[in-house]
């Protein structure tokens, strides 16, 4: 996990959106985040390997999920996610 996971995160429960990499990556940056696009693309997929969201549709659209949420309200330590892997 990065810094940057806790921005996306957060960005989405915020903001109660499903997004694409390209749509949050510009609006992360509209909101005052400075991200790369290439960085973006990427912690979306270790975030969704570690359960904290999930693609909504084919379209690349991507959504919190209840661990991700459990996680940004810390009921969730990150050590759970890390073990969850194994």
């Amino acid at each position: 996990m990065s810094l940057k996971d806790g921005l996306i995160l957060e960005f989405l429960a915020e903001h109660d959106l499903e997004l694409p990499a390209k749509p949050l990556y510009r609006n992360l940056n509209r909101h005052g985040h400075e991200i790369g696009y290439s960085t973006v693309r990427q912690r979306l997929g270790e975030l969704e390997d570690h359960g904290l969201i999930e693609k909504v549709d084919d379209a690349g659209y991507y959504q919190l999920t209840p661990m991700g949420e459990a996680y940004l309200a810390g009921e969730l330590e990150l050590e759970e996610l890390e073990d969850s892997e194994d």
